[in-house]
């Protein structure tokens, strides 16, 4: 069997780093000062573009690197690898070897089912063998999360889909979750004060840092030259904090407080799913977070676990979309923009949480479809909703929570693609561009293009519209359109 594979082959060019790289880049699980082994490196091309990151990457590939020595390093990256392993018991040791090396994440992943939609081959053990000669095994993306799971002994922890982290240190792995839900909190507005505009530099890290924790740091949670610069002006954290409280709103306390226990209501919901760890397994900080805010973990836990509880409740999803703030409602789903997600009612934050806990971040998805019928989550990809007033829809993963299953559907191909109405109704009300937005939706009205609604759905439809009613959407403004003359 094996002679028939040509393994050499596999290995393709790149000018970019590989989607892997790129999302625990994103997710900060890389950073610049993480060691980093590339275990399977190919050509070597990740280990050259992380180098224009200024982070230092070695790697070994038993073809294109050969003399490349297995290093032990704090991030280990197996990226499409054990998809391209003919050998069942040969994938299972190289991940097990990939696992040994690794100090605290090691990152998989592999090619998944909807991958192989287009690809030409014939079946060949557990998976195919292409025109080209190499075997490609495509995973559904739950069953990758199994075999990790099955051959490490590890809960593997979903990046995106096809890509999972697997962190040595639980304390980790419960900062990677809880930092995924957290709401990014703008600093509050501070009235005017001469002491306060004196030393602002030195109250600036107090100011984030009470911002996104909703309550006054410790301190072994400041830098230590902060830390310094605050003793040497105030004396110590309290002073300094009374001062900036004094200067401000309490109301924006209040706000940064609720937003803070709604991110740890849903972490700590999530966190079921792998196995809730002990108060002790926590990180520090977070540990405080939850303890200043909720008064104990129990606690914490016990309202989580029945926010979870209803999470599964369609009627409860439905009400909760009814009363939510942002979004837009149809009978059968609340639609959302991803800048709008953190401003859901808690219940609906869980519960997209929930489909997050198992496909990972969707790059490139916009729009969150909620359903309120079912329990299924969609993530979709309008990639020129900002620019384009009617965007159309290029792809959608979707979650059935009930199934336990990822799907994927590619619209970018398509002649008829989807598009969307009324943007202003996606995102909150403190979008920039929703003022913009909503007059067109209003001139659009009263022209008339809205009186019937199923053929405006798509884009042939839409454009089906604009003729018979003699206008045209220029930017994001209707304009009635000149007659032509034979």
């Amino acid at each position: 069997m094996t002679s028939a594979v040509a393994r050499h082959r596999t290995a393709t060019s790149r000018s970019s780093l590989s989607r892997p790289f790129t999302q625990a880049l994103n997710d900060q699980v890389l950073t610049k000062a993480t060691s980093v082994f590339d275990y399977g490196c190919g050509r070597g091309d990740d280990i050259r573009n992380l180098a224009a990151f200024g982070i230092s990457a070695s790697g070994w590939d038993p073809v294109h690197r050969p003399r490349g020595q297995l290093q032990a390093s704090e991030l280990v990256n197996l990226g499409y690898v054990v998809n391209v392993i003919e050998e069942p018991a040969e994938r299972a040791d190289v991940l097990v070897r990939a696992w040994s090396l690794t100090q605290k994440v090691l990152v998989v992943a592999g090619r998944l089912s909807w991958d192989a939609r287009d690809l030409a081959g014939r079946p060949f053990g557990d998976g195919i063998l292409t025109s080209s000669g190499t075997f490609q095994k495509f995973y559904e993306h739950t069953e990758l999360a199994a075999w990790i799971e099955q051959t490490l002994g590890q809960m593997p922890l979903a990046a995106a889909p096809g890509v999972f982290y697997i962190f040595r240190d639980p304390a980790d792995a419960q900062q990677f979750l809880a930092n995924r839900v957290s709401t990014y909190r703008p600093r509050v507005r501070i009235n005017p004060h001469a002491v306060y505009e004196a030393h602002r530099d030195v109250l600036s890290p107090l100011v984030e840092f009470l911002s996104q924790h909703a309550r006054p740091p410790r301190t072994d949670e400041l830098p230590a030259d902060a830390l310094t610069k605050v003793y040497d002006v105030f004396g110590g954290i309290g002073r300094a904090c009374q001062l900036i409280r004094k200067v401000s709103e309490d109301e924006q306390w209040e706000r940064a407080a609720e937003e803070r226990r709604s991110d740890l209501l849903v972490y700590i919901g999530l966190s079921r799913f792998g196995g809730r760890p002990r108060a002790s397994q926590l990180p520090a900080t977070l540990a405080r977070d939850i303890k200043g805010l909720f008064g104990s973990y129990l606690a914490a836990c016990a309202k989580a676990d029945r926010l979870l509880f209803a999470s599964g409740k369609t009627d409860l999803i439905d009400l909760a979309a009814c009363t939510s703030p942002v979004g837009k409602l149809t009978p059968s789903a609340l639609y959302v923009h991803r800048s709008a997600l953190t401003r859901l009612p808690t219940l609906l934050r869980l519960y997209e949480g929930c489909a997050q806990a198992l496909v990972g971040t969707v790059a490139g998805a916009n729009i969150i479809k909620l359903s309120v019928t079912g329990a299924q989550v969609s993530y979709l990809s309008y990639p020129r909703f900002e620019r384009d007033a009617h965007p159309t829809l290029a792809a959608a993963v979707t979650v059935n929570l009930s199934r336990l299953a990822v799907d994927f559907r590619d619209y970018g191909r398509s002649e008829n693609p989807p598009l969307l109405h009324r943007k202003e109704e996606f995102v909150a009300g403190d979008h920039p561009q929703r003022g913009l937005w909503d007059r067109l939706t209003r001139s659009e009205i009263r022209a008339g293009l809205y009186e019937h609604q199923e053929p405006i759905g798509t884009l042939r439809g839409w454009e089906a519209t604009l003729d018979a009613a003699a206008v045209r959407v220029q930017g994001h403004r209707l304009m009635r359109r000149r007659p032509t003359f034979l």
